[in-house]
């Protein structure tokens, strides 16, 4: 799929926006859907367009739609999530790898080096990845309580992690005793 989307950016125009409109074939769609682990995948498209961003970079921005098919976290059933958000990618051609391992990427970084292609297609499945609901969960489904603990003792129960919960009744106990 990438090498037809690919944009060489030495045949990008400097003065006009270079305009993709992306709309995967079912082909392409269930690859997608198994890369990412997904119960089911329809309607996905990104449409935008790549840009110079002053004299050496380039920037993306386009629209990603998708209606996506997960399973739910605590039923297991299908749940369907809609997706539409913007994607904005800037490529730089200065762009430098940090050397210190300790080094985390801003929140919202869209930076990214300026190699000799633009691929939207390559964003289009890395903002799907990013924009997936990390807890799918159908409505009104819930955890139970599950009660663990060895054979033959107490579980401990939620009320029992409440710290402050049995501190009523020991203050009635205590002016009981005065």
């Amino acid at each position: 799929m990438s090498n037809q989307t690919s944009l060489r950016v030495a045949d990008l125009p400097q003065n006009a926006p270079t305009s993709f409109d992306l709309r995967p074939d079912t082909k392409a769609l269930e690859a997608i859907r198994d890369d990412l682990g997904l119960l089911g995948l329809r309607k996905l498209s990104f449409v935008g367009d790549v840009r110079a961003q002053g004299k050496r970079d380039w920037a993306l921005a386009g629209k990603l739609g998708a209606t996506v098919i997960q399973p739910c976290v605590v039923t297991l059933e299908p749940v369907t999530t809609r997706i539409d958000v913007p994607v904005t990618r800037v490529f730089l051609a200065d762009w430098t790898d940090p050397d210190e391992e300790e080094f985390e990427i801003p929140e919202g970084d869209e930076s990214e080096p300026l190699g000799s292609e633009i691929d939207p297609a390559i964003v289009m499945i890395e903002a799907l990845s990013l924009s997936l609901p990390q807890y799918p969960r159908k409505d009104g489904a819930e955890l139970e309580q599950a009660d663990y603990t060895e054979p033959g003792k107490q579980a401990m129960t939620d009320e029992d992690a409440k710290p402050f919960a049995g501190l009523a009744s020991l203050r009635d106990a205590l002016k009981k005793d005065e």
